[in-house]
């Protein structure tokens, strides 16, 4: 149910005009069409891969499997809306459907923020707490990800319902939370959002990835690697990508950060129309990276795609759904 709807709607016909010339918006769609095609095709071969093996199908491997869809709902639905609306000029979709496509973008940047946090606290219990990590079901895996999914939900709702607002930003061209009405209920909603979607998430990633990696030195260090019941080869791929992790979710997420606390604290007028454009674009370009740090990146996977791109070279060639033996072995990390 939308609260205040005309008073909305007629807020949302008088929106001042991008603070873009149509060149400035035919670049931002170009990036946007590429993007959506790069980060389509990688997450529809990220699914492709878990459906041919069915090795690869593993409670662990659910969560990048949640978020190869959170990836695909975004540049799915969002690039499109946005890259329409910049070769346009201007918001093209109306105020409902300025509704629609901002709460989805929240919504999936939401879920792929506490899915990636689930990565995360997998990582940490199946390097640092083996005990712990070896007896979670995939009941366990299914809780974990159904929160990540209904965190995602209440905060991309709240808007709609009158905790703050949604409609299109500066550029024109895209919607947002609207944080040129910088009231108390967006202060308050985008001070909740930082907090629970951003400072928490970021915390536990620290400190599970600090954790990873110092369990796995003083594995190292005491020669015992051996002993522990983990593919460590596999482990450490992992590990040595957390660093990356953790500096790609700040780089995403930061500017449109950045954007909301200068909005909550200060003039939202002095933003300058660049900030408000690079914020959300940052955010939806971990649709194609997330890809490659969290599933191509490891060796495995890459085994897998090598396998399949050699089954589709020779069609002649009877194919499984088997993977090759190095892949199927172990279940990636």
């Amino acid at each position: 149910m939308f609260l205040n709807d005309s008073a909305n709607s007629s807020e949302s016909e008088h929106e001042p005009h991008s603070a873009f010339t149509q060149t400035e918006h035919s670049i931002v769609a170009a990036y946007l069409i590429t993007a959506g095609v790069i980060s389509l095709l990688s997450n529809i071969i990220v699914l492709g891969i878990f459906v041919k093996y069915r090795e690869l199908r593993t409670a662990t491997n659910a969560i990048i499997i949640n978020l190869a869809f959170t990836d695909i709902g975004v540049s799915g639905i969002g690039y499109p809306m946005s890259a329409a609306s910049d070769l346009h000029g201007s918001w093209k979709f109306g105020y409902a459907g300025c509704q629609i496509y901002a709460a989805l973008n929240i919504f999936f940047g939401m879920a792929s923020i506490g899915l990636l946090t689930v990565v995360a606290i997998d990582r940490y219990l199946t390097i640092c707490k083996p005990h712990i990590g070896r007896s979670l079901s995939a009941r366990n895996y299914a809780v974990l990800i159904l929160a990540a999914w209904i965190n995602a939900v209440f905060w991309a709702s709240m808007p709609v319902v009158g905790w703050a607002s949604y409609a299109p930003d500066p550029t024109g061209a895209t919607c947002t939370v609207n944080w040129r009405k910088n009231d108390a209920s967006f202060v308050s909603f985008t001070m909740s959002v930082i907090a629970v979607n951003f400072v928490v998430p970021l915390s536990v990633m620290f400190y599970c990835y600090y954790n990873v990696s110092q369990t796995m030195n003083q594995y190292a260090r005491s020669n015992c690697l051996e002993s522990i019941d983990t593919d460590w080869s596999d482990q450490a791929d992992v590990t040595k990508m957390s660093v990356v992790m953790i500096l790609m979710f700040l780089l995403a997420w930061s500017p449109y950060s950045i954007v909301c606390l200068w909005a909550s604290f200060g003039d939202p007028k002095k933003i300058p129309p660049a900030m408000a454009i690079i914020g959300p674009l940052f955010a939806k370009s971990s649709t194609f990276y997330n890809p490659c740090i969290y599933v191509i990146a490891n060796k495995k996977f890459r085994r897998a795609i090598l396998a399949m791109v050699r089954c589709q070279s020779q069609p002649e060639m009877t194919t499984t759904n088997a993977l090759p033996m190095s892949i199927s072995q172990s279940t990636i990390a």
